[in-house]
């Protein structure tokens, strides 16, 4: 295994290191995340899967064998009816249910919670996350966790008297460390009425009145509440790291009460950390799932690549709030991703410390290997005003594009996708336009104007023979003079003609990106 002397500049190597220290040395480090999928998968619950997956990969790094854990804790209870999903009145029938015994009135898979785990599994392949998946129910319904619900209830006392540390009001004489679906109803409104300290339990369907004998290692009715749950899952899968959130962190949550209980089955609590919420910016109730008004990974893939995503976590510490954007700060996050990878490559110089840390969250932010060349970095306003132009044309505006080089195609076609369905999508009025086309009503022009406009149709035509942008723009200029009008006019009249708008991107680096042909196509109608 690596060395750990070194201090490490990023969280997730940090957190590795303390793993390796408090867990001492092993052949295999279990790191876990898992969920009850009783509704979509949002991008705040991505941010504990992928701050356990940084975490895998930093222990990799040191050359620690990983198992990588995440639970569907898909045999809890149906509680509520997510808002905007289909067919509510006849989910609300199966209220109090396992959520593995829910239809999925969308009619996606067999069951309702499958619905929700395929909806995220499918999405983590593409930003490089590939844990394996344990499904809860199949374990509680074929008794894999017989002989651990037996050690909860040999533990009753011990447990009830840990929980009581921490509750306002203290547990009624007769808890008991195990919950029942009923056979009856296949509702959790039922009362464990005994245990004959081996393998029987007692229960009553307090709906129907109806009593059963079940025996705990034939049965696919009974499991354990949450506070008994998590901390015996850490024991029986080894879990030497599992991050949480506010509500399991929080004094007296079920982290604390967890690292109390996974002692009476035999093992200690896991390197932990508190992650904080993830808000949601500028994105104006345009996403909207299937559970209501929640943004979940599919919907930030679509306006940031896959790498990008990952850098946006990998870039922040786990309890820092923070926000998605879907406005203007798409802008920014490119940027900054871009001028992470310079560094990478060197193309940025930086100092040492600075250097240290970018190059890390860069190794980090990549799907897979990391790639052998910087990609093709166009700034994604400047991409955004390319696609307009090709109309969303991907591929042409790749083809329009010099020096781009085999390696880098894949990675500037993602990037086309996810700018054209932000500008179509979440950006900015003023942001947007589409050149003016055949048939399109012709704009008004004074005789100055109209002048002008033929000066701009002739300095378009020797369009080659500028040899920058500043140069081209200084010819603008100077039509406006010869024309006898502002400026300001000229270029109000000019986005007028070209796009039907008073304003638009910077005129001389717009006409370059259309092309020539296209320009004078539209300026020889006037």
């Amino acid at each position: 295994m690596a060395s750990m002397e070194m201090q490490a500049s990023h969280w997730a190597d940090q957190y590795a290191q303390k793993i390796i220290r408090e867990k001492g040395p092993k052949d295999l480090y279990t790191c876990a995340s898992g969920i009850t999928p009783s509704g979509t998968v949002h991008i705040g619950n991505f941010r504990e899967i992928i701050s356990v997956d940084l975490v895998v990969r930093a222990l990799k790094s040191l050359g620690a064998n990983v198992r990588f854990i995440y639970s569907w804790d898909n045999y809890d209870v149906f509680r509520k009816v997510p808002k905007n999903m289909p067919h509510p009145e006849v989910l609300e029938t199966f209220l109090r249910y396992p959520i593995i015994l829910v239809p999925d009135t969308s009619g996606k898979a067999e069951n309702y919670a499958r619905a929700n785990e395929i909806a995220i599994e499918q999405e983590l392949d593409k930003v490089g996350i590939k844990p394996e998946f344990l499904y809860q129910a199949q374990r509680y319904r074929s008794g894999y966790y017989a002989s651990d619900i037996r050690m909860a209830l040999e533990n009753r006392e011990a447990i009830k008297a840990i929980l009581n540390e921490f509750r306002t009001e203290p547990l009624e004489e007769d808890w008991w460390p195990v919950s029942v679906f009923s056979g009856f109803t296949n509702k959790d409104t039922t009362t464990v009425l005994g245990w004959d300290g081996e393998w029987n339990i007692t229960y009553r369907d307090d709906s129907t009145g109806q009593t059963e004998t079940i025996d705990l290692r034939t049965t696919s009715l009974a499991k354990l509440p949450w506070r008994v749950d998590w901390p015996m899952r850490w024991a029986k899968e080894g879990v030497d790291f599992e991050p949480a959130g506010k509500d399991h962190h929080s004094q007296g949550g079920s982290f604390d009460t967890s690292k109390r209980v996974v002692e009476l089955f035999g093992a200690h609590a896991p390197v932990s950390f508190q992650y904080d919420f993830v808000r949601i910016k500028g994105h104006g109730g345009k996403i909207s799932s299937s559970s209501g008004d929640v943004v979940d990974l599919a919907d930030v893939l679509k306006i940031y690549s896959p790498e990008i995503v990952r850098f946006i976590f990998a870039g922040t510490r786990p309890n820092t709030e923070f926000a998605i954007s879907f406005d203007l700060d798409v802008l920014k996050i490119y940027e900054d991703y871009d001028n992470c990878e310079r560094i990478y490559f060197g193309v940025l110089p930086v100092k040492e410390q600075r250097l240290e840390k970018e190059r890390r969250i860069f190794e980090l932010s990549q799907v897979r290997e990391i790639p052998s060349e910087i990609s093709y970095q166009i700034p994604f306003r400047h991409l955004c005003n390319q696609l307009q132009a090709y109309n969303g044309d991907i591929e042409a505006v790749i083809a329009s594009l010099p020096g781009v080089t085999a390696g880098q195609v894949d990675r500037l076609r993602a990037r086309c996708v996810c700018a054209w369905n932000w500008i179509t999508t979440f950006a900015p009025e003023e942001f947007r336009f589409a050149l003016s086309k055949e048939g399109d009503k012709l704009v008004e022009l004074t005789e100055s104007q109209a002048k002008a406009i033929k000066g701009l149709y002739a300095v378009v035509e020797k369009l080659d023979s500028y040899e920058s942008d500043k140069d081209l723009a200084e010819a603008i200029y100077a039509v406006a003079s010869d024309a006898g009008i502002e400026a300001t006019e000229l270029f109000t009249v000019s986005y007028n003609v070209l796009i039907g708008k008073d304003q638009g991107p910077k005129l001389a680096g717009f006409i370059r990106i259309c092309g020539k042909d296209r320009i004078l196509s539209i300026l020889g109608r006037y």
